[in-house]
């Protein structure tokens, strides 16, 4: 078994789709509408769907908008360097909700971003290896 996918629901498909590409750098997989359904479904992701997990993002027609409710929590991606990622995400025209830095009671550096929708994205810098924490 692996994971496939996580799907979240956006208000702008073409916005959203910029933002995972643009502003992240995954790469458009795939897109479908489905006319009779009234929605598009498209796939963005770092790789192949073969070999890697990806984001569904579902457009309802006629939806531009949803609230995010308090169950969903963010998407996690692993980058080399949490701090150069922030100013290049900043740069492409993203916005940075926690700055890079060691997460609360840990050395972990993390940061979030939100994407046009309101969801989160955690930045989760890339530990050295023998340098990773220990559990709790």
């Amino acid at each position: 078994m692996r994971m496939l996918h996580t799907m979240i629901r956006v208000g702008d498909l073409d916005r959203s789709i910029a933002f995972y590409t643009e502003i992240l750098g995954m790469r458009l997989l795939r897109r479908h509408d489905y006319p009779e359904g009234k929605f598009t479904l498209a796939f963005v992701g770092y790789g192949d769907e073969a070999q890697h997990s990806v984001i569904e993002l579902t457009h309802n027609w006629g939806v531009d908008h949803y609230e995010l409710g308090t169950g969903f929590g963010h998407i996690a991606i692993e980058v080399d360097d949490a701090y150069a990622a922030c100013d290049e995400i900043r740069r492409r025209g993203g916005k940075v909700v926690r700055e890079a830095g060691p997460m609360k009671h840990g050395t972990t550096v993390i940061a979030f971003v939100e994407d046009p929708d309101g969801y989160k994205i955690e930045l989760i810098q890339h530990k050295q290896q023998g340098l990773e924490e220990l559990p709790a």
